[in-house]
């Protein structure tokens, strides 16, 4: 690879092993992610997905190869990588407002200790805009639905103006209603920054990805083209079926739904 080359990729992975103890999770990766492209991460359970995200998020660090994200390590890229977990751990007694959740994104961006900044505010308020939420700034984050929950933490994600966007499982607690919204919500954004998707709705993603990324404890990289049955049928070991969401149309009720039988 060109010195370039190099410069343009945004994640770059070389020969990376990984275990938890003494049990392999991860072997002889090798993964590269250009700047600005769009990709999906697949796979089993227990396959390897969420760890191949923590390591690129510095969170993990390899028992053997490297991990590069913008040229650097992980942990000294980190203000330029947003991050949404698939659940949040939270005290649900604790008196947090959806704003103050989505202001966490902003902790660390300006190197000032002290109170947020209106700058970091208006970022917020943005964000929340951007999820379709900017009038529940104020609700308990508590009370919402798990679909508005997770829209919360994505914002927290864009409201650092990631370079970088790492989304587990973005759709796992969304309705279809919702997400038609969400799907043209990470459009938006996916023009404006590197998207890296954990996802099961290989239908979801695969009209919004360039890119898709098998994980069983090894990686295989496929155009989204390539996608088929029997590829997939290989990778979790049963039956999925590839249902393409239809996002124009205004009628959902009789979409089928993916099906992993």
């Amino acid at each position: 690879m060109s010195q370039s080359e190099s410069n343009n990729l945004a994640v770059d992975i070389r020969d990376l092993w990984f275990s938890y103890d003494s049990l392999p999770v991860l072997q002889n990766i090798n993964l590269s992610i250009s700047a600005g492209q769009k990709v999906c991460m697949v796979g089993p359970n227990g396959g390897g997905k969420t760890t191949l995200v923590k390591l690129i998020l510095g969170l993990l660090r390899p028992a053997r190869g490297t991990v590069r994200v913008f040229g650097g390590q992980p942990t000294a890229r980190r203000k330029r990588i947003g991050y949404a977990p698939q659940h949040a751990a939270f005290d649900p007694k604790f008196p947090v407002s959806v704003t103050d959740v989505v202001l966490m994104g902003r902790i660390g961006q300006t190197g000032v200790l002290g109170p947020y900044r209106r700058s970091d505010r208006l970022a917020a308020g943005e964000a929340l805009q951007a999820v379709g939420l900017g009038d529940l700034g104020r609700r308990a984050f508590s009370d919402l639905s798990g679909g508005q929950r997770q829209r919360v933490l994505i914002a927290r994600a864009i409201a650092s103006g990631p370079e970088l966007l790492l989304l587990d499982e973005p759709t796992a607690n969304l309705d279809i209603g919702v997400e038609a919204e969400f799907y043209q919500l990470l459009t938006q954004l996916s023009e404006k920054l590197t998207l890296v998707m954990v996802s099961h709705d290989v239908g979801f993603v695969s009209q919004l990805v360039d890119k898709v990324v098998c994980v069983h404890g090894s990686v295989a990289v496929h155009p989204t083209a390539e996608l088929t049955g029997e590829l997939m049928r290989d990778l979790y070991g049963h039956d999925v079926m590839l249902v393409r969401h239809d996002h124009n149309c205004q009628d959902h009720s009789n979409d089928p739904e993916p099906h992993h039988g």
